[in-house]
C-alpha cells in the first residue's frame, strides 16, 4: 500500500508515520508538509515532500500513486480565529485541493480526514453521537465541518473512500505551545513536570474530552485499515476519549508529579480560548467506535505516566 500523509511534519504527523513504518504492508509512505519535514527515521520506503496545498501541483503531488491518504495538515482553532483568510485558505480550499487530485489521480484512495469534536456546539445534547448535527462555534470548526462534507460529497460520488475521524482534544503533547485553543490542556500537565510555570484560561470545572497521543495514531491508522463495509453508508466516527474536567487534570498531576508541580498552575482567563473550548462537547456515545474496534485511553492520570514515560525514555522534554 502506498500512503501519503498531509502535515507529515507535524506532531501526530511523524507518529502516525513511524506507527504506518511498522506495518509490513506499507510499501511507500509519503510525509508532506509545507517544509520537508525531517524523516523520524532511516526507512528505504520513506519519502518526504515540501508541498503547499494552496500552490500550483502540490496536491497532485502528494496524491499521486496513493492508495491512502491521511489528510491531517491544518491552521489549529486559536489561530484559525484569529485569521479568517488563512484558516479558510488551508482548512476549506486545501481539503478540496487535495479531493480533486485525488479524483483526478482515478485511483479511488482511501481518503482519512482528521476532523474534530469543534466541529460540534451548544445547543448540545447531554451525550454527543455519531449523528449529533454539526454546530460549529468557531473558525477551526466550521473549516473541518465543510472538510466533513466534502469528503462525504467526494465519497458519495465513488471518488475517493471517505473516512472521517473526529479527534478529541490530544494530550499530553511534547513541546511548546501551539496555536490551539486547547494547547493549555497539555500545557498545565507538561510546563508544571518540566518545573515551569503553566497558565489554564479555563475555569477548574470545565469538563474537557480528551485522548492520549498514542490512541489517536492508534485511532488513525485503524481508521485507515478497517473495511468500508464496517463503516456501512455512516462515514464519520467520534473517536474514543474520557471525559475530565481541569480540576480532575490538576488533581492527576499532583498523583503523579506531587503537588509542589500542580502548585505551578495560574489561572488566568483568555476570553478567546474559554469562549471556543468551552463550546465544545465533553461527553459522547462511542460504543459505535469501540465497536469497530477503536481505541480507548484507561483514565487521564494514564496519559500522564505516558508522557512522563516517554520522557524518560530520552525523547527529551521538547520532542515530538
Amino acid at each position: 500500500m502506498n500512503i501519503a500523509i498531509t502535515g507529515g511534519g507535524g506532531f501526530l504527523g511523524r507518529r502516525l508515520a513511524r506507527a504506518l513504518l511498522a506495518d509490513r504492508r506499507v510499501e511507500r509512505l509519503v510525509l508532506a508538509d509545507v517544509a520537508a519535514a525531517r524523516p523520524p527515521e532511516g526507512d528505504p520506503r520513506l519519502e518526504v515532500l515540501a508541498a503547499d496545498l494552496s500552490e500550483p501541483g502540490a496536491a497532485e503531488a502528494v496524491a499521486r500513486g496513493a492508495d491512502a491518504i491521511f489528510h491531517l495538515a491544518a491552521v489549529l482553532s486559536a489561530q484559525a480565529e484569529a485569521d479568517f483568510d488563512l484558516g479558510m485558505g488551508v482548512n476549506v480550499d486545501a481539503t478540496r485541493r487535495l479531493l480533486e487530485a485525488a479524483r483526478s489521480g482515478g485511483r479511488r484512495p482511501r481518503f482519512v480526514f482528521a476532523s474534530s469534536l469543534a466541529v460540534f456546539g451548544p445547543p448540545l445534547p447531554p451525550v454527543v453521537t455519531d449523528e449529533t448535527a454539526l454546530h460549529p462555534q468557531s473558525s477551526y470548526g466550521a473549516g473541518k465541518a465543510v472538510g466533513e462534507l466534502l469528503v462525504a460529497e467526494y465519497g458519495r460520488r465513488g471518488f475517493v473512500d471517505g473516512r472521517v475521524l473526529r479527534l478529541p482534544t490530544v494530550c499530553v503533547r511534547p513541546g511548546r505551545p501551539n496555536a490551539a485553543a486547547s494547547s493549555f490542556v497539555s500545557s498545565i500537565v507538561r510546563e508544571p513536570i518540566h518545573g515551569e510555570r503553566a497558565v489554564c484560561p479555563a475555569a477548574p470545572e470545565l469538563e474537557l474530552w480528551v485522548s492520549s497521543p498514542r490512541a489517536a495514531v492508534l485511532n488513525l491508522a485503524h481508521g485507515a485499515f478497517l473495511p468500508a463495509e464496517a463503516l456501512g453508508s455512516q462515514r464519520a466516527v467520534n473517536l474514543p476519549g474520557i471525559t475530565v474536567t481541569v480540576a480532575e487534570i490538576i488533581a492527576s498531576l499532583a498523583r503523579v508529579a506531587g503537588p509542589e508541580a500542580a502548585a505551578r498552575i495560574d489561572f488566568r482567563d483568555d476570553p478567546v480560548a474559554r469562549r471556543i473550548v468551552s463550546s465544545w462537547p465533553a461527553r459522547f456515545d462511542v460504543g459505535r467506535a469501540l465497536a469497530l474496534g477503536f481505541t480507548r485511553d484507561a483514565g487521564f492520570e494514564a496519559l500522564i505516566r505516558e508522557f512522563v514515560a516517554e520522557e524518560a525514555a530520552g525523547k527529551g522534554p521538547r520532542s515530538a
